[in-house]
């Protein structure tokens, strides 16, 4: 049985990756998010955990549920926050939300998820956006989002370093346009060349195999601007 952690599984990209790894009657998908989906009620093996990447107690609260889970085998943190305002309007608060949100909290979930993380073998896959791959096509209105998921390759290559003679590996998928709520947000009315779960069966494929090819990797993931 495959155990599998997904950060941010509300909606979008997040909640169809947990439907499509828990199509497989051999993973075990507990599904953290400050809110859960009617659509895992269907599945007996998608296990879902009240999670808030904005508490204070972050890095306690991902231990807890950790210990619950045992021995992690994957790993997707795909959990991300848009701020969509002009530079000088963007607030602390706001910054800060996103921030934390979109790395700090992450950083500080991996802190927790690490003595779990099996050391026969591990892969956790980083979701960023192709608004934080370095030399893509940047917009305005999104400087807090793109240079927090800019952050978060950034830790991946850090992370793969520190970690370079274990079994875990990591990389980063930078995503393109998928046709989800957030992109609405960003890019009102624009119509993407996906779909969430045209995405997530990307993402559940890369998780499975993509560690015996890339370690510590930036990848973009788009046929597409944005």
């Amino acid at each position: 049985m495959n155990k599998i952690v997904v950060i941010g599984t509300s909606r979008g990209i997040g909640k169809e990756l947990v439907l499509e790894l828990a199509s497989n009657p051999d993973n075990e998908v507990y599904a953290l998010s400050r809110s859960n989906n009617d659509a895992f009620s269907a599945h007996t093996n998608i296990l879902f955990h009240s999670f808030d990447l904005e508490s204070p107690t972050v890095r306690a609260d991902a231990k807890a549920i950790f210990e619950t889970i045992g021995t992690i085998n994957f790993m997707v943190n795909n959990a991300g926050k848009l701020v969509n305002k002009p530079f000088t309007e963007i607030t602390a608060e706001e910054l800060q939300s996103c921030y934390q949100v979109n790395i700090l909290g992450i950083f500080q979930t991996m802190q927790a998820a690490l003595p779990f993380l099996n050391e026969n073998g591990c892969h956790v896959v980083n979701i960023s956006s192709m608004g934080g791959y370095q030399g893509s096509l940047k917009f305005p209105g999104l400087s807090a989002y793109s240079t927090s998921k800019a952050a978060i390759c950034s830790f991946t290559e850090l992370f793969s370093e520190e970690y370079k003679d274990t079994k875990i590996a990591m990389n980063c998928l930078c995503l393109g346009a998928v046709q989800t709520e957030m992109l609405e947000e960003a890019f009102p009315g624009y119509e993407a060349p996906h779909q969430p779960s045209e995405m997530a069966k990307f993402i559940a494929d890369f998780l499975y195999t993509g560690y015996k090819f890339f370690q510590g990797k930036i990848l973009p993931v788009s046929i597409s601007n944005p």
